[in-house]
């Protein structure tokens, strides 16, 4: 007998899948349930390896299908869901502001009316994790300050401000339902999966084939990174041991600049090629930069560590070799990707089931 059964939202993309992944191996007694529309960033490879798990089970569907979802409710009864379904990329947004709001927003309210109507009356030991991003807080200067928990939200772009109102909408049914809710808002993460539109594994694809790596304005900007395993230890910490109503921020107290981070890639990517030192990052190539770029972001995450326990596992250099030595070993994965085959794996192991 399973004790939980778990709902993942996006357990298919970057983060979800570290996560489904911890949850399957660490927890053998837990029913985890994948759900993932597989848009473009969704991609089944990143689990081959618990596919065929006896406590795994995927299911394709959409947050923002209603009748979709409350059936599903209907159908299994979960202990608890960890919501990291969500449109992430802030160019994307830029583009497309309201699909964004469709599932950012739309999306996470059906999964919250869901919740809230399936454990009515009963919500002794559920809980409904949202994940979320240290966006929300808006940008900082460079004056030493962090966005801690009680940081007022001040999104500057259509992806920030669609993940803001999500918050507030989680927020509001733990205030009026009573829903047993935790949130958490984490700095940018890096690691093995990652889709190749993202900085770090675009670089990393772009110096081996000897092609510009674009970056923002000056490179000024700067961020605080964390690798995604620890994001996903964070996860499994704040789903299990955090107080209902709590926000928790997540982060590898680990700031960069975009300019110096991708000089230290181009020196990794130099020794990982063979190249003469300084070779590849001659192609680094400033572009336009974006619209409503925001400066800093930095997380004091403090309150989870002193807590609950949790601190980040790998200083930055080693989990940044550690990413390289991933894309460099799993080269089909990205060109399963660059080509579009990875959207026809669902299909490949799915069909005659």
């Amino acid at each position: 007998m399973m004790k939980k059964t778990i709902l993942i939202t996006g357990g298919a993309g970057f983060i979800g899948s570290h996560v489904v992944r911890l949850f399957v191996t660490k927890y053998p007694d837990y029913q985890i349930v994948n759900l993932d529309a597989l848009t473009y960033a969704g991609n089944l490879e990143n689990l081959k390896d618990v596919a065929k798990a006896p406590n795994y089970k995927f299911v394709k569907g959409d947050i923002t299908d209603e009748k979709f979802i409350t059936e599903l409710f209907s159908t299994i009864q979960f202990d608890g869901v960890v919501h990291l379904a969500a449109e992430s990329h802030v160019d994307r947004s830029i583009t497309d502001p309201f699909a964004f709001i469709r599932t950012n927003v739309f999306g996470t309210c059906i999964l919250l009316n869901a919740a809230k109507e399936s454990w009515k009356g009963n919500m002794e030991g559920k809980r409904f994790y949202h994940v979320s991003t240290d966006e929300v807080y808006g940008a900082l200067e460079f004056d030493g300050t962090f966005f801690t928990e009680e940081t007022s939200y001040d999104p500057h772009s259509p992806y920030s401000a669609s993940k803001a109102s999500s918050d507030h909408f989680v927020r509001a049914f733990h205030d009026t339902y009573g829903l047993p809710v935790v949130i958490s808002n984490c700095s940018n993460n890096y690691g093995a999966n990652h889709f190749p539109e993202k900085l770090i594994p675009l670089s990393i694809n772009n110096i081996k084939n000897s092609r510009p790596i674009p970056i923002y304005g000056k490179g000024e900007n700067v961020r605080d990174w964390l690798f995604v395993n620890d994001h996903a230890r964070a996860i499994d910490t704040i789903f299990h041991n955090g107080n209902n109503g709590e926000t928790y921020n997540i982060g590898g107290n680990n700031e960069w600049s975009n300019i110096d981070l991708i000089k230290a890639l181009c020196k990794i990517m130099d020794k990982k090629l063979g190249r003469t030192e300084g070779e590849s990052a001659k192609l680094i190539t400033f572009v336009k930069d974006r619209a409503g770029h925001d400066l800093r972001y930095a997380i004091d995450s403090t309150k989870l560590q002193r807590e609950l326990g949790w601190k980040p596992s790998l200083q930055f250099e080693e989990g940044l070799e550690k990413t390289v030595d991933w894309y460099m070993q799993n080269q089909e994965w990205m060109d399963n990707i660059i080509n579009g085959d990875y959207k026809n794996y669902y299909e490949k192991q799915y069909s005659e089931r």
